[in-house]
């Protein structure tokens, strides 16, 4: 066998063996009937978690099975497809996007090449298009060969304002949101169980990370909380069952962002003075604070410059 051979050897046991410890670690949780969860470790993506930082998981249906997002890699993405036919047989006809945010989507190659439709915002295509080499390459350089195979699929129904997908005997509502955390906020609603998941629009103790618009967010958050869902599902951290109490420490972050941020722009503070002097005192109340905080300033300040 040749280096070439050797090498591409050696990657598809390392991907192998990825794919056995994460199956081996995937837990489940189960907050109401029918919903099932898998919470990521509240980090950033390293070789030491295998990049299952995001919550993910899978609704049941009489007819056939909807996953909400598919995980940070491919090796999770065949955990969560393990852990489905654990349970039950019927095929998975939907998988959601929750967002473009490579965490959440690089397990769909194992849902592919199935009757699964891939389904996401309407600013899903272009968003991803536009990251998705990017997406390879941190990915590639974080795992090395354990993000071997990783893939985000080409949604092929897109969501604009409100749809309804029914999977039997449970009708799921979706809704993509004005630009807020991203500009492909997209969450589901299960009428039956009124189990919301939010996707990124909620983070619990993990920083919340701007990367649409703080503005739209807020609004955003009051229109998820007045929906009052028995059982709320973040992006990160764990379940509620009081959407009120989950979005309070997040949204008291983001207003002490645009209200600073403001103050910052009318008193000419410059982004650099912005970035090393706006809302410190909360980083007593997030997880990675040091990584995202400054950047959150960022990109609010620059939001908030085109205010008239």
């Amino acid at each position: 066998m040749n280096r070439s051979g050797i090498g591409l050897l050696l990657a598809a046991i390392a991907a192998t063996l990825s794919t056995e410890a994460t199956a081996a670690r995937f837990s489940l949780e189960s907050p109401a009937e029918g919903i099932y969860l898998h919470r990521g470790a509240q980090a950033d993506a390293s070789p030491a978690n295998g990049g299952d930082i995001a919550n993910i998981g899978f609704i049941i249906g009489s007819r056939c099975v909807a996953v909400i997002d598919s995980g940070g890699t491919a090796a999770i993405g065949s955990a969560l497809l393990a852990a489905i036919r654990k349970l039950t047989d019927k095929p998975v006809c939907y998988l959601i996007h929750t967002h473009v945010h490579p965490d959440h989507g690089f397990g769909d190659v194992a849902f592919a090449g199935s009757e699964t439709v891939f389904v996401a915002h309407a600013e899903f295509p272009a968003a991803l298009a536009a990251r998705r080499d990017h997406y390879r390459a941190a990915l590639r350089q974080t795992l090395g060969d354990a993000a071997s195979g990783s893939e985000i699929a080409v949604p092929t129904r897109l969501i604009s304002g409100e749809q309804m997908l029914d999977i039997g005997d449970r009708t799921l509502v979706l809704r993509a949101w004005p630009t807020a955390h991203s500009n492909t906020d997209l969450t589901v609603f299960d009428l039956r169980t009124q189990t919301l998941w939010t996707g990124d629009l909620l983070f619990v103790d993990r920083i919340p990370v701007v990367d649409g618009k703080a503005l739209g967010w807020m609004m955003a958050i009051d229109a998820l909380i007045a929906m009052k869902p028995a059982h709320l599902i973040p992006g990160h951290g764990p379940l509620s069952r009081s959407a009120e109490v989950a979005f309070t420490a997040q949204r008291n972050y983001l207003h002490k962002l645009i209200t600073e941020c403001r103050s910052a722009l009318g008193n000419g503070i410059t982004l650099s003075g912005a970035v090393e002097t706006i809302g410190f005192d909360e980083n007593k109340h997030w997880l990675l604070f040091d990584e995202y905080h400054r950047r959150n300033v960022t990109a609010v300040y620059t939001e908030l410059e085109w205010e008239e």
